[in-house]
């Protein structure tokens, strides 16, 4: 199995309840990039935590374990990330596509299938082994093969935290992108119940529309969670209200720009405004203690910055978070 260490120590496979799938992947990201890093970043940072939280007891104590971060995923990253950065310029100066480009296209498309396909054998092992998997990304692409795999078990719903809605059909030419995931997964044989997005503030007219017509989406745009709480609304109040808005079961996917920049400062694609870290974790501990089951989840888009530690720091704190918020739900 493993022999790496989360949160400073080590815990076998079998011992395990949680299982830690890491996926260094960022090939097709658009503005910055190093989330491929992000894995090894919150590894590192992890263990200067203390793990008693006053909400959650010691989560660390149900079992922990961390698969090793796979090498050669992180060696196809590092090589196709330079073809994509060759086709992105291309369209960011509107130079048509040579034929070679339009091959490399076509690799790194079939190349995020397959980082799919092989995160989505890894949880279907542990699941079959009565284990929990949850992802740690990698750019928000990463996480579609967890969630498919989700889609061909249970009836859920989605609680999306994020800067941007992730409901292109593509960008820059690219299918299964960061830009593109919630797209792919509405369209899924056996998609989510409901899609509930938090924290949202940069998309393009076209998610737009989908998030407003769409019958099974309901975004909560970070500048109207802003006014409605200027307005005086609680948080307490509009977090119950997110809640509610969910089924029975949750997988939560997040972001890391969900976030405001000051806690992810070296994420990909930063945007003013997004949640706190206490919002978020306040929203975490709502839906753990609303009436719902919390069945999995995915963190993405930590990257290092000149800050040192403090992206992998609030990285660890948020996966921290999202296990104890997890397990309090399955009680």
């Amino acid at each position: 199995m493993s022999n790496s260490t989360i949160f400073g120590t080590w815990c076998s496979y079998e011992d395990s309840n949680i299982i830690i799938i890491p996926v260094p992947w960022d090939v097709t990201a658009s503005y910055g990039s190093g989330a491929s890093l992000g894995p090894q970043h919150i590894i590192h940072a992890s263990s200067q935590l203390d793990f008693f939280d006053l909400t959650y007891g010691v989560p660390l104590d149900s079992g922990i374990h961390i698969l090793e971060i796979p090498q050669q995923i992180m060696q196809r990253n590092n090589f196709l990330r330079q073809c994509a950065k060759k086709i992105q310029e291309k369209y960011e100066d509107d130079i048509p596509l040579s034929p070679e480009d339009i091959e490399s296209l076509h690799t790194i498309n079939q190349a995020c299938c397959n980082v799919h396909n092989w995160v989505e054998k890894q949880a279907e092992r542990i699941l079959f082994d009565d284990k929990i998997p949850v992802l740690l990304g990698g750019d928000h692409s990463t996480p579609f093969g967890l969630i498919r795999t989700w889609s061909n078990r249970e009836d859920f719903g989605i609680l999306h935290i994020d800067a941007h809605a992730d409901l292109r059909d593509s960008y820059q030419g690219f299918h299964s992108s960061h830009a593109s995931i919630m797209h792919n997964v509405m369209n899924l044989p056996t998609p989510p119940q409901k899609l509930v997005q938090v924290g949202i503030r940069d998309l393009c007219i076209e998610e737009y529309d989908i998030s407003k017509s769409h019958p099974s989406i309901h975004t909560y745009f970070d500048p109207h969670l802003k006014d409605r709480m200027f307005k005086g609304e609680t948080w307490e109040r509009l977090c119950k209200e997110i809640c509610e808005q969910l089924p029975e079961k949750v997988y939560i996917s997040f972001d890391i720009d969900g976030l405001s920049p000051l806690f992810c400062p070296g994420t990909g694609t930063p945007v003013p405004g997004g949640l706190s870290f206490d919002q978020a974790r306040f929203l975490i501990k709502t839906l753990a203690q609303s009436d719902r089951t919390i069945i999995g989840f995915d963190v993405s888009e930590v990257a290092p910055s000149p800050q040192g530690e403090w992206d992998g720091n609030v990285g660890a704190r948020v996966l921290y978070q999202l296990i104890g918020g997890m397990l309090y739900s399955q009680k």
